[in-house]
Protein backbone atom coordinates (compact mmCIF):
# COMPACT_ATOMS: atom_id res chain seq x y z
CA UNK A 1 0.00 0.00 0.00
CA UNK A 2 1.32 3.31 -0.76
CA UNK A 3 2.25 5.74 1.94
CA UNK A 4 0.14 8.92 2.87
CA UNK A 5 2.87 11.04 1.87
CA UNK A 6 3.81 9.39 -1.47
CA UNK A 7 0.34 9.30 -2.08
CA UNK A 8 0.09 13.52 -1.77
CA UNK A 9 3.35 13.63 -3.36
CA UNK A 10 1.94 11.25 -6.89
CA UNK A 11 -0.84 13.71 -6.85
CA UNK A 12 1.37 17.19 -6.69
CA UNK A 13 0.61 17.99 -3.40
CA UNK A 14 2.07 20.09 -0.87
CA UNK A 15 1.89 19.14 3.13
CA UNK A 16 0.20 22.85 3.43
CA UNK A 17 -2.37 22.31 0.92
CA UNK A 18 -3.80 18.94 1.97
CA UNK A 19 -3.85 20.82 5.46
CA UNK A 20 -5.82 24.03 3.93
CA UNK A 21 -7.89 21.22 2.15
CA UNK A 22 -9.01 19.43 5.36
CA UNK A 23 -9.33 22.61 7.06
CA UNK A 24 -12.31 23.61 4.26
CA UNK A 25 -14.08 20.83 4.83
CA UNK A 26 -14.01 20.96 8.78
CA UNK A 27 -12.01 17.68 9.26
CA UNK A 28 -8.47 17.72 11.15
CA UNK A 29 -5.44 16.19 9.10
CA UNK A 30 -4.36 12.89 10.15
CA UNK A 31 -1.81 12.69 13.47
CA UNK A 32 1.43 11.74 12.20
CA UNK A 33 2.55 11.52 15.46
CA UNK A 34 1.42 7.99 17.45
CA UNK A 35 0.83 7.75 20.94
CA UNK A 36 3.83 6.18 22.76
CA UNK A 37 3.45 4.20 25.74
CA UNK A 38 6.02 4.44 28.51
CA UNK A 39 6.38 1.60 31.55
CA UNK A 40 7.28 3.03 34.41
CA UNK A 41 8.62 1.20 37.96
CA UNK A 42 7.70 3.37 40.71
CA UNK A 43 7.19 3.11 44.59
CA UNK A 44 5.20 6.50 44.48
CA UNK A 45 2.42 6.77 46.54
CA UNK A 46 -0.93 5.13 44.78
CA UNK A 47 -2.81 8.18 45.33
CA UNK A 48 -0.29 10.13 43.76
CA UNK A 49 0.25 8.77 40.55
CA UNK A 50 -2.76 10.09 38.50
CA UNK A 51 -1.65 13.45 39.28
CA UNK A 52 2.14 12.99 37.80
CA UNK A 53 0.37 11.32 35.33
CA UNK A 54 -1.82 14.66 34.67
CA UNK A 55 0.99 16.72 35.22
CA UNK A 56 3.46 14.86 32.86
CA UNK A 57 0.74 14.91 29.94
CA UNK A 58 -0.24 17.96 30.21
CA UNK A 59 3.30 18.96 28.36
CA UNK A 60 3.32 15.83 26.75
CA UNK A 61 -0.06 14.31 25.87
CA UNK A 62 1.13 11.77 23.17
CA UNK A 63 2.88 10.33 25.76
CA UNK A 64 0.72 7.41 28.06
CA UNK A 65 2.43 6.58 31.21
CA UNK A 66 1.97 2.94 32.30
CA UNK A 67 2.37 2.43 36.13
CA UNK A 68 3.83 -0.67 37.64
CA UNK A 69 3.65 0.54 41.58
CA UNK A 70 4.96 -1.83 44.42
CA UNK A 71 7.08 -1.59 47.57
CA UNK A 72 11.13 -0.75 47.18
CA UNK A 73 12.15 -3.97 47.80
CA UNK A 74 9.46 -5.74 45.22
CA UNK A 75 10.54 -2.98 42.69
CA UNK A 76 14.26 -3.63 42.91
CA UNK A 77 14.24 -7.68 42.89
CA UNK A 78 12.10 -7.03 39.54
CA UNK A 79 14.68 -4.76 37.61
CA UNK A 80 17.07 -7.39 38.86
CA UNK A 81 15.88 -9.78 37.56
CA UNK A 82 14.88 -8.33 34.53
CA UNK A 83 18.38 -6.99 33.64
CA UNK A 84 18.70 -9.11 30.56
CA UNK A 85 15.09 -8.42 29.30
CA UNK A 86 14.03 -4.95 30.47
CA UNK A 87 10.49 -4.63 30.87
CA UNK A 88 10.31 -1.46 32.09
CA UNK A 89 11.28 2.14 29.82
CA UNK A 90 12.24 4.30 32.99
CA UNK A 91 12.10 4.17 37.04
CA UNK A 92 10.91 6.63 39.16
CA UNK A 93 11.33 7.51 43.00
CA UNK A 94 13.19 4.29 43.78
CA UNK A 95 15.65 4.23 46.99
CA UNK A 96 19.22 5.53 45.66
CA UNK A 97 20.48 2.43 47.34
CA UNK A 98 18.81 0.00 45.14
CA UNK A 99 19.43 2.79 41.78
CA UNK A 100 23.45 2.37 43.00
CA UNK A 101 23.37 -1.29 42.87
CA UNK A 102 21.55 -1.17 39.43
CA UNK A 103 24.21 1.01 37.87
CA UNK A 104 27.16 -1.24 38.73
CA UNK A 105 25.65 -3.20 36.98
CA UNK A 106 25.36 -0.91 33.86
CA UNK A 107 21.64 -0.94 33.74
CA UNK A 108 21.01 2.53 33.32
CA UNK A 109 21.02 4.68 30.08
CA UNK A 110 23.44 7.48 31.41
CA UNK A 111 20.90 11.43 30.97
CA UNK A 112 21.60 14.23 32.08
CA UNK A 113 18.36 15.79 32.11
CA UNK A 114 17.44 19.76 31.37
CA UNK A 115 17.83 22.06 34.76
CA UNK A 116 20.43 19.37 35.57
CA UNK A 117 22.24 22.99 37.20
CA UNK A 118 19.93 23.38 39.65
CA UNK A 119 19.73 19.84 41.47
CA UNK A 120 21.75 20.20 45.10
CA UNK A 121 25.30 18.41 44.65
CA UNK A 122 23.92 15.64 47.19
CA UNK A 123 21.20 14.11 44.86
CA UNK A 124 23.66 13.72 41.55
CA UNK A 125 25.19 10.47 41.11
CA UNK A 126 29.04 10.56 40.94
CA UNK A 127 28.82 9.95 37.36
CA UNK A 128 29.01 12.35 34.25
CA UNK A 129 26.63 11.80 32.69
CA UNK A 130 24.51 10.77 35.59
CA UNK A 131 22.92 7.20 35.59
CA UNK A 132 20.12 8.81 37.80
CA UNK A 133 19.29 11.85 39.69
CA UNK A 134 18.16 12.20 43.03
CA UNK A 135 14.04 13.29 43.53
CA UNK A 136 13.89 14.37 46.87
CA UNK A 137 14.37 12.30 50.71
CA UNK A 138 11.83 10.75 52.85
CA UNK A 139 13.37 10.67 56.40
CA UNK A 140 12.23 8.01 59.69
CA UNK A 141 9.78 8.96 62.27
CA UNK A 142 8.25 7.00 65.24
CA UNK A 143 4.30 7.46 64.57
CA UNK A 144 3.30 7.65 68.18
CA UNK A 145 -0.68 6.70 69.19
CA UNK A 146 -1.12 9.50 71.79
CA UNK A 147 -4.46 7.61 72.58
CA UNK A 148 -3.33 4.38 72.75
CA UNK A 149 -0.50 4.96 74.90
CA UNK A 150 -2.82 6.71 77.34
CA UNK A 151 -4.97 4.13 77.73
CA UNK A 152 -1.70 1.75 78.37
CA UNK A 153 0.00 4.40 79.99
CA UNK A 154 3.20 4.20 78.04
CA UNK A 155 5.86 6.38 77.94
CA UNK A 156 6.31 9.04 74.94
CA UNK A 157 9.92 7.60 73.40
CA UNK A 158 12.44 10.52 72.95
CA UNK A 159 15.36 8.40 71.68
CA UNK A 160 15.62 4.82 69.82
CA UNK A 161 16.93 2.99 72.73
CA UNK A 162 13.69 4.24 74.32
CA UNK A 163 12.11 1.45 72.43
CA UNK A 164 13.38 -0.90 74.16
CA UNK A 165 11.63 -0.60 77.27
CA UNK A 166 9.65 -3.54 78.10
CA UNK A 167 6.17 -1.86 78.13
CA UNK A 168 5.90 -1.99 74.62
CA UNK A 169 6.41 -5.28 74.15
CA UNK A 170 4.04 -6.24 71.36
CA UNK A 171 3.35 -2.44 70.42
CA UNK A 172 5.46 -1.66 68.13
CA UNK A 173 5.30 -2.35 63.65
CA UNK A 174 8.58 -1.74 61.60
CA UNK A 175 8.90 -2.11 58.02
CA UNK A 176 10.95 -5.38 57.12
CA UNK A 177 13.78 -4.35 55.25
CA UNK A 178 13.88 -7.06 52.84
CA UNK A 179 10.89 -5.34 51.51
CA UNK A 180 10.80 -2.25 52.50
CA UNK A 181 13.47 0.90 51.31
CA UNK A 182 11.95 2.58 55.23
CA UNK A 183 12.60 -0.24 56.68
CA UNK A 184 16.45 -0.80 55.46
CA UNK A 185 16.89 3.34 55.65
CA UNK A 186 16.09 2.79 59.82
CA UNK A 187 19.10 -0.38 59.81
CA UNK A 188 21.48 0.91 57.75
CA UNK A 189 20.79 4.21 59.89
CA UNK A 190 21.30 2.37 63.24
CA UNK A 191 24.35 0.64 62.16
CA UNK A 192 25.90 3.37 60.84
CA UNK A 193 25.46 5.64 63.94
CA UNK A 194 25.98 3.20 66.44
CA UNK A 195 28.33 0.84 64.91
CA UNK A 196 27.90 -2.36 64.03
CA UNK A 197 28.04 -4.58 67.11
CA UNK A 198 26.05 -2.28 69.05
CA UNK A 199 23.28 -2.12 66.34
CA UNK A 200 22.55 -5.53 66.09
CA UNK A 201 22.38 -5.60 69.90
CA UNK A 202 19.84 -3.11 69.61
CA UNK A 203 17.77 -4.73 67.00
CA UNK A 204 17.89 -7.57 69.08
CA UNK A 205 16.37 -5.37 71.93
CA UNK A 206 14.12 -3.73 69.50
CA UNK A 207 12.57 -7.67 68.21
CA UNK A 208 11.30 -8.41 71.80
CA UNK A 209 9.19 -5.82 71.17
CA UNK A 210 8.05 -6.02 67.91
CA UNK A 211 4.25 -7.32 67.20
CA UNK A 212 5.14 -7.66 63.47
CA UNK A 213 7.47 -6.40 60.66
CA UNK A 214 5.42 -5.41 57.80
CA UNK A 215 6.59 -5.20 53.59
CA UNK A 216 5.58 -1.75 53.63
CA UNK A 217 7.11 1.53 54.71
CA UNK A 218 3.79 3.18 55.53
CA UNK A 219 1.64 0.47 56.75
CA UNK A 220 3.23 0.81 60.29
CA UNK A 221 2.51 4.73 60.53
CA UNK A 222 -1.24 3.41 59.24
CA UNK A 223 -1.51 1.17 61.62
CA UNK A 224 -0.24 3.47 64.85
CA UNK A 225 -2.65 6.06 63.46
CA UNK A 226 -5.69 3.75 63.49
CA UNK A 227 -4.62 2.29 66.66
CA UNK A 228 -3.98 -1.37 65.78
CA UNK A 229 -0.49 -0.47 67.61
CA UNK A 230 0.69 1.96 69.60
CA UNK A 231 3.75 2.64 67.75
CA UNK A 232 5.02 2.62 64.19
CA UNK A 233 8.57 3.06 63.02
CA UNK A 234 7.90 4.84 59.55
CA UNK A 235 8.72 7.89 57.66
CA UNK A 236 7.48 11.15 58.01
CA UNK A 237 5.29 11.78 54.57
CA UNK A 238 3.13 8.73 56.17
CA UNK A 239 2.76 10.25 59.66
CA UNK A 240 2.03 13.61 57.64
CA UNK A 241 -0.65 12.05 55.88
CA UNK A 242 -1.98 10.27 58.73
CA UNK A 243 -2.10 13.42 60.70
CA UNK A 244 -3.89 15.51 57.99
CA UNK A 245 -6.59 13.16 58.01
CA UNK A 246 -6.91 13.72 61.89
CA UNK A 247 -5.15 10.47 63.52
CA UNK A 248 -4.24 11.21 67.00
CA UNK A 249 -0.55 10.57 66.51
CA UNK A 250 2.50 12.24 67.06
CA UNK A 251 5.63 12.36 64.53
CA UNK A 252 8.43 11.59 66.49
CA UNK A 253 12.14 12.56 65.90
CA UNK A 254 14.15 10.31 68.11
CA UNK A 255 17.43 12.20 69.81
CA UNK A 256 20.18 10.19 68.30
CA UNK A 257 19.38 11.77 64.58
CA UNK A 258 17.03 10.25 61.35
CA UNK A 259 18.13 8.05 58.67
CA UNK A 260 16.79 8.89 55.34
CA UNK A 261 16.65 7.53 52.25
CA UNK A 262 17.09 9.51 49.06
CA UNK A 263 14.70 8.36 45.57
CA UNK A 264 16.01 8.68 42.59
CA UNK A 265 14.84 8.37 38.74
CA UNK A 266 16.77 6.46 35.94
CA UNK A 267 16.46 5.65 32.09
CA UNK A 268 16.46 2.18 31.44
CA UNK A 269 19.48 0.83 29.17
CA UNK A 270 17.75 -0.90 26.18
CA UNK A 271 14.28 1.24 26.68
CA UNK A 272 12.57 1.10 22.99
CA UNK A 273 11.34 4.25 23.84
CA UNK A 274 14.24 6.41 24.57
CA UNK A 275 13.37 9.85 23.16
CA UNK A 276 9.68 9.60 25.62
CA UNK A 277 12.02 8.56 28.55
CA UNK A 278 13.93 11.44 28.27
CA UNK A 279 11.08 13.56 28.28
CA UNK A 280 9.89 11.56 31.47
CA UNK A 281 13.31 12.33 32.75
CA UNK A 282 13.26 15.93 31.86
CA UNK A 283 9.38 16.41 33.55
CA UNK A 284 10.83 14.52 36.77
CA UNK A 285 13.57 16.70 37.34
CA UNK A 286 11.52 20.06 36.55
CA UNK A 287 10.93 22.83 38.59
CA UNK A 288 6.74 21.56 38.54
CA UNK A 289 7.84 17.73 39.78
CA UNK A 290 10.08 19.30 42.35
CA UNK A 291 6.77 21.37 43.68
CA UNK A 292 4.89 18.42 43.32
CA UNK A 293 7.06 16.55 45.54
CA UNK A 294 7.33 19.63 48.27
CA UNK A 295 3.81 18.76 48.96
CA UNK A 296 4.62 15.73 51.23
CA UNK A 297 8.09 15.99 50.99
CA UNK A 298 10.87 18.95 52.94
CA UNK A 299 13.42 17.95 51.33
CA UNK A 300 13.37 17.84 47.68
CA UNK A 301 16.36 18.08 44.86
CA UNK A 302 15.97 22.04 44.05
CA UNK A 303 16.35 23.45 47.41
CA UNK A 304 15.53 26.79 46.49
CA UNK A 305 12.18 25.81 45.73
CA UNK A 306 11.60 23.87 48.99
CA UNK A 307 8.62 25.09 51.52
CA UNK A 308 8.11 23.85 55.03
CA UNK A 309 5.39 20.97 55.06
CA UNK A 310 2.35 21.11 57.66
CA UNK A 311 3.17 18.38 60.90
CA UNK A 312 7.12 17.92 59.34
CA UNK A 313 9.50 18.03 61.61
CA UNK A 314 11.27 21.47 62.15
CA UNK A 315 14.42 21.79 60.29
CA UNK A 316 14.39 18.19 59.22
CA UNK A 317 18.10 18.69 57.89
CA UNK A 318 19.23 19.50 61.10
CA UNK A 319 17.77 15.73 62.04
CA UNK A 320 18.95 13.71 58.92
CA UNK A 321 22.41 11.53 60.08
CA UNK A 322 25.14 12.03 57.88
CA UNK A 323 24.32 9.08 55.58
CA UNK A 324 26.95 7.12 53.30
CA UNK A 325 24.43 5.83 50.42
CA UNK A 326 27.65 4.05 48.64
CA UNK A 327 28.31 2.67 52.49
CA UNK A 328 24.49 1.18 52.23
CA UNK A 329 23.89 -0.05 48.95
CA UNK A 330 27.57 -1.89 49.05
CA UNK A 331 26.59 -3.53 51.99
CA UNK A 332 22.64 -3.77 51.64
CA UNK A 333 23.17 -7.67 50.27
CA UNK A 334 25.01 -8.70 53.74
CA UNK A 335 22.99 -6.60 55.90
CA UNK A 336 19.59 -7.80 54.53
CA UNK A 337 20.69 -11.76 54.87
CA UNK A 338 22.00 -11.27 58.50
CA UNK A 339 18.81 -8.90 59.34
CA UNK A 340 16.60 -12.51 57.75
CA UNK A 341 18.11 -14.69 59.77
CA UNK A 342 17.90 -13.14 62.99
CA UNK A 343 14.17 -11.60 62.85
CA UNK A 344 12.30 -13.23 59.90
CA UNK A 345 10.47 -15.41 61.97
CA UNK A 346 8.14 -12.32 62.71
CA UNK A 347 7.70 -10.76 59.41
CA UNK A 348 4.13 -11.02 58.11
CA UNK A 349 3.13 -13.04 55.50
CA UNK A 350 3.91 -12.34 51.97
CA UNK A 351 0.59 -11.68 49.76
CA UNK A 352 0.60 -14.26 46.79
CA UNK A 353 0.47 -13.50 43.10
CA UNK A 354 -3.00 -14.18 41.79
Amino acid sequence: MMKKQSLFQALGLSAASVAFGFALTGLTVPSARAETALTVYTTTASEDLKLYRKRFNKVHPDIKIRWVRDSTGIITSKLLSEKDNPQADYVHVLASTSMMIMAKQGMFHPYKPKGYDNIAKKFKDRADPPNWVGNFAYIATVCFNEIEAKKRNLPKPKAWKDLLNPAYKGQIVMSNPNSSGTGYLNVSAWIQTMGEDAAWTFLDGLHENIAVYLHSGSKPCVMAATGEFTVGISFAFRGVKEKKKGAPIDILSPSEGLGWEMVSSGIIKGTKNLEAAKKFADWANSEDANRLYNRDYAVISIPSLANPVQHYPEKPLSKMIDNDFYWAADNRKRVLAEWSKRYDSKSAPKKKKK
